[in-house]
């Protein structure tokens, strides 16, 4: 007998996890987000570390599945508020995409979430904002998220995971690329520019 929830990813989750205790998948089919996210994290911080690597390769597992490596179209990302040569508040879609590339980076799939940080980048060429706005916080983050993404595609070539090399170096070429040409034309309220912790990750790592 199934556990008691209509929730399709929990199913689709039990088929990739195996056998699960059924008081245990009731529970996990019906916590909430937050919870879960406790659990985990107390879970692995007091199992071997082998359980990290174990829940790492799961989730890229399940990402892979679910389509989370396609590349998404910019349209949508960024919308600009022509009266005020300026832009709106970051839009849902892009709040989004950047979850999205943050699980993947985060769970070791690393060269994937650069292909779509191209994208993201590419859409912000030529963006305008104003100092202390929420846009400009979540463009900071953008520029940490490519670093991060570097870092972890570094550990997948470090592991041996990244066997599609022809693909790696495409996906970074490719974010280099966008970053550079997003810095040449961008201008802000103050003159500063975007993504410069994103590039330099980008030019000093070698692949």
């Amino acid at each position: 007998m199934p556990a008691p929830s209509s929730d399709l990813s929990s199913r689709t989750a039990s088929s990739v996890l195996g056998h699960v205790n059924l008081m245990m998948d009731t529970f996990i089919a019906n916590a909430n987000a937050e919870d879960l996210r406790a659990i985990v994290r107390g879970m692995l911080a007091t199992s071997p570390p082998a359980s990290a690597s174990g829940l790492a390769s799961l989730a890229r597992r399940r990402l892979v599945q679910t389509g989370a490596t396609s590349v998404p179209s910019s349209e949508g990302l960024f919308i600009s508020d022509a009266s005020r040569s300026l832009s709106t508040p970051p839009t849902e879609k892009l709040r989004q995409v950047l979850s999205r590339v943050r699980a993947l980076y985060g769970a070791g799939l690393g060269f994937a979430s650069l292909k779509i940080l191209a994208v993201i980048v590419n859409a912000a060429e030529g963006i305008k904002w104003t100092e202390g706005s929420e846009l400009e916080t979540l463009l900071a983050a953008i520029d940490v998220d490519i670093s991060q993404a570097v870092q972890s595609c570094k550990e997948e070539v470090e592991s041996g995971r990244a066997t599609d090399m022809s693909f790696a170096r495409a996906a970074v070429n490719e974010l280099r690329v966008a970053v550079k040409e997003n810095r040449m034309v961008v201008v802000s309220g103050e003159g500063g520019y975007l993504f410069e912790q994103g590039e330099n990750a980008l030019d000093y790592w070698k692949i």
